[in-house]
């Protein structure tokens, strides 16, 4: 189990790094290509967005590592799949049919979050 949680939560984590990373740094100009939703966004919610995703991401990985507060691993991973389902709502609601990859980080953080369960 310990494996399995490793593995996905490694993959969650370094995919909500990666993009949270991105939308807290990057201009509105430079995010487009990738996610058209942040012209109908305001910036300061698209980078609060970002650092939540990076916080989600140090809490799978952090708690479990260090031993401290190994409760924030499955709460960061419940909460992933909160934003992707709020991700699937706003990209439903303007119209892209797009939501392949978001249904995919929605049952890959609900996978963690059984695991990360399962480990305590």
């Amino acid at each position: 189990m310990t494996v399995a949680y490793w593995t996905v939560a490694g993959l969650l984590a370094l995919f909500s790094l990666y993009g949270g990373g991105v939308k807290a740094v990057r201009s509105r100009e430079g995010l487009r290509p990738m996610m058209a939703w942040v012209d109908g966004t305001p910036m300061p919610a698209v980078r609060a967005i970002g650092v939540i995703e990076v916080l989600g991401g140090l809490g799978l990985v952090l708690p479990p590592l260090t031993g401290i507060a190994p409760w924030l691993a499955p709460a960061a991973a419940a909460g992933f799949v909160v934003l992707q389902t709020g991700a699937i709502r706003v990209h439903l609601r303007r119209g892209d049919r797009a939501i392949a990859l978001n249904i995919a980080l929605v049952l890959t953080a609900a996978v963690t979050v059984w695991l990360a369960t399962s480990r305590l």
